[in-house]
């Protein structure tokens, strides 16, 4: 077979830079004047009228160099600014433009004078750059552009493309109609939309394809890059109204992310979850072993929460699927919730606003105590409940915590040997314990006889781990004077209605799953679970994953990537290894971590390899996953 010889195009303004030049000589020039900002404006709407082909070109350049006034001495600092301006993707694929220099050119509106020192960086000479060129006169100032250049005449570009009568396929890359005409008029063989700076719709419309990044562009083209899978082409499904932080956050790496405000049912999800490479929840969607089966490219789970039971977690690792949850996130927003929470019923503040509330004065200090000198207990003494510890001393409090694991106690809190022992001596019970199914009815009828007369509870942890009808007989017998629930055994999807058999019960606050819903915590939620989802789809970082080994990787230079993720049973590293010497690679870093059902070993490998050798390591047996990162 016979390979084409292929030619590109590539236009400068807002293609190969994020910016118009001229708009970004305006700043300069026009730094000093009082009417800046009306000018530049004024400006950027000529620029767009022109480049979606509204108004005649020479129109549209003859009347920004007018409002520009600019000088020779002007042209240096903006090359240095257009410098810092190159778009992202450009700047990541530079061999690109250095292996391939000889088919590459660049034909531009702009100007030769500004164009030439940058595009040379990148391997392109000056004789392979089309553009237009200023007029000065004795003084410098620029006054006019060489109105015999082709390129500054309307639909110019055809006239230049044709001149230039290039052999092979043409393909031509660029954001505006200028660009894509040249299409159009049959003198390119193809028009690729580039938006990674700005989306022009009627570009986008008219292109043979839309290339977001230059990663798009080659991978269509099948040309050397950065990344061996364009990061637009990974798409990401938010539920249940994350913040949109996350959003932001994920969209500006070059991901596709759609975000959907509510929590799905499984049988909608098992329709949606097809070609969604990462998934993004908070505690009401239910990740189920059907929701994975009908997952064909899941490649990440991302708990914008702390709990995971939502997540069949051993589904998703049998299938490669890494999970991971915010731990630490949220954990002042619960705290300060809980301070609250006993603060208000050891005031018994909640019967007294009702009252007020109904209209109804009842200033009395009858079961309204100060919680200094209190003992407070917590149950289960991990991030929020050393942070819960220390707030809590700080008010005066004696801590006792008890715990399944091992906890170093901090300050003076007093470790209780039992939950027994811890429920004798306080005065206040908060849970801040796991999600493990085993804490099913963990506070029961037995626990709760087990407690002070007239003690306090707190629950911010699972609805599941207290037997809710002991709790409401312990509250009706008096045996406890007040609850706190922020979570309950079943709890709606959406907002609505709810019923729950502590309603109405006196001193006895109900909140609605909120002990983490503050804007902070959404925001750094929105933050971390965001950056380790990128840090395991750019580089295979698995650190903090809750149902995979975990791997800390270096930065990689200049390499192959190649992850492989199997089931942990004998001589599967020997046979990775085989195939890798079969096809002469040379490792220059390998990195592996098994737990016991499965293995996740990193290759770094020199810059060229066999493409062969992807679908022996894809073939190895107890293959779960493979990819190749770069």
């Amino acid at each position: 077979m016979i390979e084409v010889a292929r030619k590109y195009v590539f236009d400068f303004d807002s293609t190969l830079t994020q910016v118009e030049a001229l708009d970004v000589l305006a700043e300069i020039t026009l730094h000093n004047r009082k009417d800046k900002a009306e000018v530049i404006a004024e400006i950027q709407e000529i620029t767009n009228k022109g480049i979606d082909g509204d108004i005649s070109f020479t129109e549209s350049l003859e009347s920004r160099i007018k409002l520009l006034k600019a000088h020779r001495d002007e042209l240096n600092p903006l090359v240095e600014e257009l410098r810092q301006k190159i778009s992202k993707s450009i700047v990541a694929n530079k061999e690109f433009f250095e292996q391939f220099a000889d088919d590459i050119y660049v034909i531009s509106c702009g100007f030769k004078e500004f164009i030439d020192p940058i595009v040379a960086e990148y391997n392109i000479p000056s004789e392979r750059v089309y553009a237009n060129t200023f007029k000065f006169d004795d003084e410098g100032n620029i006054v006019g552009f060489d109105e015999g250049n082709v390129l500054s005449q309307h639909n110019g570009k055809i006239a230049c493309l044709k001149q230039m009568d290039l052999d092979g396929e043409v393909q031509v890359i660029g954001d505006g109609y200028s660009d894509y005409v040249m299409r159009e008029a049959g003198i390119a063989d193809k028009f690729f939309a580039y938006t990674e700076n700005v989306h022009r719709e009627k570009a986008a419309n008219n292109a043979d394809h839309v290339a977001p990044n230059l990663d798009e562009f080659l991978f269509v083209n099948d040309l050397p890059r950065k990344i061996s899978y364009p990061k637009n082409r990974i798409k990401i499904l938010l539920l249940e109204n994350v913040h949109h932080d996350a959003f932001d956050n994920l969209s500006e790496d070059g991901f596709s992310v759609e975000l959907v405000k509510h929590s799905i049912t499984e049988e909608e999800l098992i329709e949606k979850i097809k070609g969604i490479h990462v998934l993004g929840i908070r505690s009401k969607t239910q990740v189920t072993q059907k929701v994975l089966d009908a997952a064909d490219k899941l490649l990440v789970v991302g708990a914008f929460c702390i709990g995971t039971t939502q997540i069949d977690l051993d589904a998703a690792k049998k299938r490669g699927v890494v999970v991971f949850n915010a731990p630490y996130s949220n954990t002042r927003s619960v705290v300060e919730l809980a301070i609250g929470q006993i603060i208000m019923l050891m005031r018994n503040v909640f019967p007294r606003s009702s009252e007020i509330h109904q209209g109804v004065w009842n200033k009395t200090a009858v079961n309204s105590k100060e919680v200094r000198g209190k003992n407070l207990g917590i149950v289960g003494y991990g991030n929020i409940g050393k942070q819960l510890s220390v707030l809590a001393e700080a008010m005066g409090m004696r801590v006792y915590y008890y715990d399944v694991a091992d906890q170093l106690a901090l300050g003076n809190a007093v470790k209780c040997n039992s939950l027994e022992d811890l429920l004798s001596v306080s005065d206040v019970v908060t849970l801040h314990i796991d999600d493990n199914k085993a804490n099913k009815n963990f506070i029961g009828e037995r626990e709760l006889a087990q407690m002070r007369n007239g003690a306090h509870l707190v629950n911010l942890s699972r609805g599941f781990v207290i037997d809710i009808h002991a709790l409401v007989e312990a509250l009706k017998s008096g045996k406890l004077a007040g609850a706190a629930v922020d979570v309950y055994p079943e709890e709606p999807r959406t907002n609505g209605a709810f019923q729950t058999e502590l309603q109405g019960l006196e001193n006895v606050i109900l909140t609605p799953h909120v002990g983490g819903s503050t804007e902070e915590a959404q925001k750094d939620i929105a933050s971390f679970v965001p950056n380790k989802i990128m840090d395991y789809i750019n580089s295979g970082n698995t650190v903090d994953a809750v149902n995979f080994p975990n791997i800390r990787l270096p930065k990689q230079n200049n390499a192959h990537r190649f992850l492989h993720i199997h089931k942990n049973v004998p001589g599967i590293m020997a046979k990775i290894n085989k195939v890798l010497a079969e096809y002469e690679m040379n490792i220059t870093g390998q990195y592996l971590s098994t737990d016991s059902d499965l293995g996740y070993v990193i290759t770094d490998l020199d810059k060229d390899y066999n493409k062969e050798v992807v679908k022996a390591l894809k073939n190895v047996e107890n293959t779960i996953k493979f990819r190749v990162l770069y």
